[in-house]
């Protein structure tokens, strides 16, 4: 092997790594990304349910009922401390 043979080579053992470790940093970071967002997502549900006081309203008043405050409220409850339970029993 000749002086150049060597010498394209070592660049092109360079180059590979080069590449490689771009490749293998991207994929890092799409895992690391899709895991911390996972984790925001979840939280933000957590502390703020989509179902709130007056969608559960409206949905009874859909359904035909004439629901009272405290039967709404209680609803309410009820659904936070099920989704509460639900995130807790994930975490496991």
């Amino acid at each position: 092997m000749g002086v150049v043979e060597k010498l394209r080579r070592k660049i092109f053992m360079t180059t590979f790594l080069w590449i490689l470790l771009v490749l293998v940093a991207l994929l890092g970071g799409l895992v690391g990304g899709v895991f911390i967002a996972r984790k925001q997502f979840e939280k933000e549900i957590g502390e703020h349910p989509r179902l709130t006081p007056d969608a559960i309203r409206e949905m009874m008043s859909q359904m035909g009922q004439k629901p009272s405050e405290a039967k709404i409220q209680q609803t309410y409850r009820n659904i936070i401390k099920q989704s509460k339970a639900a995130a807790a029993k994930a975490k496991k």
